[in-house]
C-alpha cells in the first residue's frame, strides 16, 4: 500500500488518454433484439482489444452484444484478407453473417484489381456471405488520380452483387452524386444498404425513392449532426437500419472511446427519440429490415 501511495498521481490529461482506449460500460439492454448491420470485429480486436477480456475475443464481443439485445451482427470485409476472415467467422459463429469487398480506398492501391475482384467473387458464393461491401465511392480520402480505379471497382462490385443475389453495402463519403449516378448507370441490385448514412434529408429522400435502406451509425447521436437527424426523420421505419462501424463512430456520450456492438442501444434510443418512434416498434422494424436485407441468420 505504501508503494502504491508513493506513485505519482495521474494527471487529468493522462487519465483522459488512458480512458480513450477503454470500452465504456454497457447501456441498459434493448426491449427487443436487433442487428448491428455493419461491424469490423477484426479491427476491433486488433486495435481496441475486447471488453472484459477472454480467451476468444470474437466470442466475447458477440456475447457482450447479445447481453445488450444485439443478437445478430454483420461482419464486414474491406479487402481480400479481411473478407476471407469475415467469411470464416460467419461460418463459425451463428450470430454472424459476412459481407465481402474491396473498400473504395483500397481499390486504387492494388497492383492487380482484377485478381482481387476474382477473389471477392469466389467468396461471394459462400452461403454465410450475404452482402457485397463495403464498396462505393470516397472523395475524402481518394484523390482524382485514384478515382477511375475506385469507380471501376464499385461497378464490378455492383455486378457481383447482382450475379450472386446479395445485398450491396455502400460506403459513400462526400460522393453522394457519384454513388447515385453509378447505381443508376449500372442498375442497382434488389437490396442496397447505404452504410453509415451521411447525407441530408434531400439525399435521404432520393435514396428512399429508389428503395434503398439507410443504415445510421453513432454519428446520428453527435450534437453537430442536425442534418443527419433530419435525414432519419424522412426515412420510413422499414427502410432504416442501425450499425456501429465498430471500433469507430462511438455514440454519445462515449465519443472517442472504442465502439462495439453492445453500444447499439445508445444509437437505437437516439433514433427512437429523433423519429418519434416507440423503441419497441423501432427494434422490431430494424430486426425485420436486417433480415430482409441479409436473410435469416
Amino acid at each position: 500500500m505504501l508503494a502504491a501511495m508513493s506513485e505519482p498521481t495521474e494527471s487529468r490529461r493522462q487519465r483522459a488518454a488512458r480512458r480513450a482506449g477503454e470500452f465504456p460500460d454497457p447501456p441498459p439492454p434493448l426491449p427487443r433484439p436487433v442487428i448491428d448491420s455493419h461491424t469490423h470485429l477484426d479491427i476491433t480486436v486488433s486495435e481496441a482489444a475486447v471488453p472484459g477480456g477472454g480467451d476468444d475475443p470474437v466470442a466475447a464481443l458477440i456475447d457482450a452484444a447479445a447481453a445488450a439485445g444485439v443478437d445478430r451482427l454483420v461482419q464486414v470485409g474491406v479487402d481480400v484478407a479481411s473478407s476471407r476472415w469475415s467469411a470464416e467467422m460467419a461460418a463459425r459463429h451463428p450470430a454472424l453473417l459476412a459481407t465481402v469487398a474491396l473498400h473504395p480506398n483500397e481499390a486504387p492501391r492494388l497492383a492487380d484489381l482484377d485478381e482481387a475482384l476474382r477473389e471477392i467473387e469466389a467468396l461471394a458464393a459462400q452461403e454465410r456471405v450475404r452482402g457485397i461491401g463495403e464498396t462505393g465511392m470516397d472523395r475524402f480520402r481518394t484523390g482524382e488520380e485514384g478515382r477511375a480505379a475506385q469507380e471501376a471497382s464499385f461497378r464490378a462490385h455492383i455486378a457481383i452483387a447482382k450475379r450472386h443475389g446479395k445485398a450491396l453495402v455502400i460506403h459513400d463519403r462526400e460522393a453522394h452524386d457519384d454513388v447515385l449516378r453509378i447505381l443508376d448507370d449500372e442498375g442497382a441490385p434488389d437490396r442496397v444498404v447505404l452504410h453509415c448514412f451521411s447525407g441530408d434529408a434531400e439525399f435521404a429522400a432520393q435514396c428512399v425513392r429508389r428503395g434503398f435502406v439507410l443504415s445510421f451509425a453513432g454519428t446520428v447521436t453527435f450534437a453537430s449532426a442536425t442534418a443527419l437527424r433530419e435525414a432519419a426523420r424522412v426515412t420510413p421505419v422499414d427502410q432504416l437500419l442501425v450499425e456501429t462501424d465498430a471500433p469507430y463512430l462511438t455514440p454519445t456520450p462515449h465519443r472517442g472511446r472504442p465502439n462495439a456492438s453492445y453500444l447499439i442501444p445508445l444509437t437505437m434510443r437516439s433514433l427512437a427519440e429523433t423519429t418519434g418512434t416507440d423503441l419497441d416498434e423501432l427494434c422490431a422494424a430494424v430486426s425485420a429490415t436486417g433480415e430482409r436485407m441479409f436473410g435469416p441468420w
